[in-house]
């Protein structure tokens, strides 16, 4: 797990959804249920006038709509439905405004399209529909639209239609981009919050909480798979000295070099946690102790080799550390228990030095 703050993309926040907004195939399945009895009816109406194709045309509409969410309650496949939907409704407009049904005033029902092609589409794609959509109101409106379908709308009637409709738009456009950088500025807060939560602020390392819950999903997993883990306690070694003659802002530097150090060293699926003051734990999925004493040789000697300028001259640290590996059935107490002592091991031996629990291994 790479331990270094990063931001989320906006494309990929915008994935997300925040508390209280409405799922785009909810929406999709409600106007479905509301849009197939109203065809039905209009169907009916229309029937009454003698209109031989508008009836069968109203019915076939409303019989592919909830076809379309019938499918999506099949397969959950949410672009499928989507397009489907957006398919749909465009040619049923198109035909209501050419033909004008209900005597011309079923091309009202066009006032319904921006705001639902923008919640449910991506921003460019309502940009372009609308846009679409827009031409093809002035171009039926126009002295060519007139010639091949002879629409049944007065000179007042279409000034008016374009200009709301033109107004709607636009509108819908600035409400929609206003709704999208709420949600967007929402996401980042908490993107922000919930990795302030899980990592320490000084370090950029994973705090001892997530550090945790990365130790119980590993756990899981050797549980499951067998395959075990190491984990590495680390300490620098007299830091309070530090602290004491260099003052706490060295001690601070001390600290983000050592974790510095773990990022370079580790690999992007071990966790690096800072788990106390001037203590850090290291988790190793997939580790030998082998292989975990050989990590924390190089790191140890790395730190020795670095060091820290002040104003009072180069400051060096060095670092103990116990390493541990899962065995048996042990819990994960038990396993930091066993890497706590092999700590203490390497402290009491003279500090600088890594120790294996049960192992003869030390440097």
């Amino acid at each position: 797990m790479s331990q270094t703050a990063r931001k989320t993309p906006d494309t990929e926040l915008s994935q997300f959804r925040v508390k209280g907004e409405i799922p785009v195939p909810i929406l999709i399945n409600w106007l479905t249920a509301v849009a197939v009895p109203l065809l039905f009816f209009f169907s009916w109406r229309s029937s009454l006038r003698e209109d031989p194709a508008t009836p069968t045309l109203l019915i076939g509409f409303a019989v592919l709509l909830a076809v379309n969410s019938f499918i999506y309650w099949l397969s959950g496949n949410k672009t499928l439905q989507r397009r489907g939907f957006i398919t749909l409704i465009i040619v049923l407009f198109t035909y209501l405004a050419i033909h004008g049904v209900e005597d011309g005033s079923a091309i009202i029902w066009l006032f319904a399209y921006p705001p639902i092609i923008f919640y449910i589409s991506e921003s460019r794609v309502g940009v372009v529909a609308c846009s679409g959509g827009f031409a093809a109101v002035i171009f039926l409106f126009s002295p060519l639209g007139d010639m091949l379908f002879d629409p049944p709308y007065n000179t007042s009637f279409r000034l008016t239609m374009i200009s709301v409709l033109g107004f709607e738009m636009v509108t819908c456009y600035i409400l929609d981009q206003s709704r999208r950088r709420s949600k967007l500025g929402l996401l980042k807060l908490a993107a922000e919050f919930e990795y302030a939560a899980k990592h320490d602020a000084l370090t950029g390392l994973a705090n001892r909480r997530e550090a945790l819950e990365q130790l119980d999903a590993e756990y899981q997993r050797y549980r499951r798979n067998a395959r075990p883990f190491s984990v590495m306690l680390m300490d620098i070694d007299l830091f309070k000295g530090v602290n004491d003659t260099y003052g706490h802002h060295v001690g601070d530097e001390l600290i983000i070099l050592v974790a510095q150090t773990l990022r370079e060293q580790c690999r992007k699926v071990d966790t690096l946690a800072r788990w106390g003051g001037e203590e850090y734990l290291v988790l190793l999925p997939e580790t030998s102790p082998d292989q975990a004493l050989q990590t924390a040789n190089r790191i140890r000697q790395l730190i020795a080799e670095a060091s820290v300028s002040t104003g009072q001259g180069v400051v060096r640290a060095t670092i103990s550390v116990g390493v541990a590996t899962i065995r048996g059935s042990e819990s994960i107490d038990r396993l930091l228990q066993r890497s706590d002592e092999a700590l203490y091991q390497a402290k009491s031996e003279g500090r600088n030095r890594v120790c294996g629990y049960d192992s003869d291994v030390a440097a």
